[in-house]
């Protein structure tokens, strides 16, 4: 018997996946979080491709320098490390915008600061 709070997670992320589609215009942004981690990467569903990614393990995340907010702290400040990163990338590949798949969780802390990074970085969502 699976775990309450798995079951919800399960089904929050059925009803998201029924709603959020990405093409080669709007790639989906699909977001994974580990108790230790965060990943995230730019999906096109019509070919079933993964077009770029970013964690918090990869080399550009802890070279690039990125500013993090004071508020924001420990894997948070990270997260939003890796949103800026991403969104960069989206914006130099010439990506307008994106629809934003948070997988199941809930829209607070790490999920956010990502989404928020991403904004920072200029795409649209």
């Amino acid at each position: 018997m699976k775990n309450k709070k798995i079951e919800r997670k399960i089904r929050r992320k059925k009803s998201i996946r029924k709603n959020v589609f990405g093409t080669v215009s709007r790639p989906r942004l699909s977001v994974f979080r580990s108790n230790l981690h965060i990943y995230a990467q730019l999906v096109d569903d019509e070919s079933g491709k993964t077009l770029f990614s970013a964690s918090d393990n990869s080399k550009e995340v802890k070279t690039a320098g990125i500013t993090i907010p004071e508020d924001l702290k420990g894997k948070t400040g990270v997260a939003f490390a890796v949103g800026t990163l991403l969104g960069k990338k989206i914006v130099e590949n010439n990506i307008e915008g994106i629809v934003f798949d948070r997988n199941g969780y809930l829209y607070h802390g790490r999920v956010k600061a990502l989404a928020d990074g991403v904004r920072k970085a200029g795409v649209k969502f």
